[in-house]
């Protein structure tokens, strides 16, 4: 190739160069600095208030970190008619959003309907990216208060009592259970047994249907030695779409509840005595059903003779098994049995039906 060529060949390349670098691309949009439009917007309606939840966004639409207070527009919508302002604050970009509405009259009257609630964050010149999810509650008149909550502790759970209302079919009663002696903790173990006794939440609730029309609702989920603390509220429940909302009343006046075990175990059923012929002499052997209670300490077995009354015959120290050997008879006797159960507290039933026999003479 000759010096010609050479110098030809590298002015053709700088020519190309030149041109790549001087050719202008695609004009960019300018950014609109518009925030995200919040996503996880939540509603919760307790009497005439409805709490509201949030995150606010980070970044804006052109995924750009958000600096500074961000303003916050809220409004509500019934099924017809525009989204009604119902407040506006200024938070922090990427901050826990939270505001309580106090519903107007017109809102917190008449039959149950949904109200909607969004959030939208305007930009510069009041522009936004959209309005958030939409958050539903109830509107319309909140079912009355609870009067007169009660409790009794009985054996197989707590019956809460309180005054009926003018229930509708809508209407149900949610008891709220807050546990306030937590149980000691459990030795730490690798993996809790899916049959072993399993930690108790802290608060649990309980809805009792149709209104709870009775006044009355059975708690078998209480475990003796704790102490509850019981409120209850009406609450109306309506089907829109696939979703169940609730008009929560107002709460009661809370009641505190300690389950004490003063209650023994059940009256042994099935005693059966049966004589038994031996090298030493006769002898009488007792069976019953066993008693499934879970604090059970073991039996008691008494024995008595015509009119007589009732002898202790077991041991000082409960029989653990539903079975008794009774050694100590005399031939041609007729002996009556009857057994009790008493559970790890001392509380003794009452004594089971009576079963008899008699020894056999050599």
């Amino acid at each position: 190739m000759t010096a010609r060529h050479i110098i030809g060949f590298t002015a053709l390349a700088l020519g190309i160069g030149l041109a790549g670098c001087g050719t202008p691309g695609a004009p960019l949009p300018p950014s609109l600095n518009l925030p995200d439009p919040v996503t996880n917007l939540s509603a919760v309606r307790n009497g005439n208030q409805v709490a509201l939840s949030w995150t606010m966004p980070k970044r804006n639409t052109d995924r750009l970190l958000l600096k500074g207070n961000l303003p916050v527009k809220i409004c509500r919508q019934e099924p017809t008619g525009p989204c009604a302002p119902a407040g506006q604050l200024l938070l922090a970009a990427g901050s826990d959003g939270t505001f309580t509405d106090a519903l107007p009259p017109a809102e917190a009257s008449g039959n149950p309907r949904v109200l909607t609630y969004r959030v939208d964050l305007p930009g510069p010149r009041n522009r936004s990216a959209g309005p958030s999810n939409p958050a539903t509650v109830l509107a319309g008149q909140a079912p009355e208060a609870v009067e007169g909550l009660a409790a009794k502790v009985v054996k197989a759970g707590a019956i809460l009592t309180w005054t009926p209302g003018n229930e509708s079919a809508l209407t149900a009663v949610r008891l709220h259970r807050t546990l306030l002696t937590p149980a000691p903790e459990a030795k730490p173990i690798k993996q809790e047994s899916a049959f072993g006794p399993q930690r108790e939440p802290p608060q649990q609730s309980l809805l009792v249907e149709a209104g709870g029309r009775s006044g009355r609702a059975l708690d078998k989920q209480i475990r003796f030695g704790q102490t509850y603390e019981y409120s209850a509220q009406r609450v109306t429940r309506v089907i829109v779409g696939n979703q169940t909302l609730e008009l929560a009343g107002p709460l009661s006046a809370p009641i505190r509840v300690e389950v004490v075990n003063i209650f023994p175990p059940a009256i042994p059923t099935g005693l059966a005595a049966v004589a038994t012929a031996e090298a030493t002499g006769a002898s009488i052997d007792l069976s019953w059903q066993p008693d499934a209670d879970t604090d059970l300490a073991g039996y008691i077995v008494y024995r008595r003779e015509g009119e007589a009354p009732w002898q202790r015959i077991s041991p000082p120290e409960p029989v653990p098994a539903p079975a008794f050997h009774d050694a100590q008879t005399q031939p041609g006797h007729t002996y009556h049995y009857a057994v009790s159960s008493i559970d790890q507290g001392g509380h003794e039933s009452l004594r089971s039906a009576e079963a008899q026999e008699t020894v056999p003479n050599p």
